[in-house]
């Protein structure tokens, strides 16, 4: 994250952003996920600005936050009545809930790792891939 809200964040959410990252969340997806649950409803110009992503890569983290279900967005009408109206979005999904869903994922992910590896051990020691010394 860069300047604007993301700066006044500190560094609590930086570390929070990277933590995400770490456990497989995409960094964009991450940095929007922790600037929503901190700043609330935003614009996209808004998450632009506090983030420090561009619009491209705002647009590509919001599709990973709606295959999820964790986004929710709506329009508003500009103040002058003129132009497209804007979306604001928020999460819909509590952090406490999209940590659970990481973890979940996570784990899952290790217990495969796990089968695998033990596939491994038992294929080695049963066929001509060990040879003796």
């Amino acid at each position: 994250m860069r300047e604007g809200l993301a700066e006044a964040l500190g560094d609590k959410c930086h570390e929070f952003a990277d933590l995400l990252h770490s456990l497989g969340v995409q960094r964009n997806v991450a940095k929007l996920v922790t600037y929503l649950a901190v700043a609330g409803e935003s614009t996209s110009r808004d998450i632009e600005r506090g983030s420090g992503l561009r619009q491209p890569e705002v647009s590509i983290a919001m599709r990973t936050l709606r295959l999820n279900n964790w986004i929710r967005e709506r329009e508003v009408k500009s103040t002058e009545g003129k132009g497209r109206p804007s979306k604001v979005y928020a999460l819909s999904t509590p952090i406490d809930e999209i940590i659970k869903s990481i973890e979940e994922k996570r784990r899952k992910k290790s217990v495969e790792e796990m089968e695998s590896i033990r596939r491994l051990r038992d294929l080695a020691s049963t066929s001509a891939l060990v040879r003796e010394p």
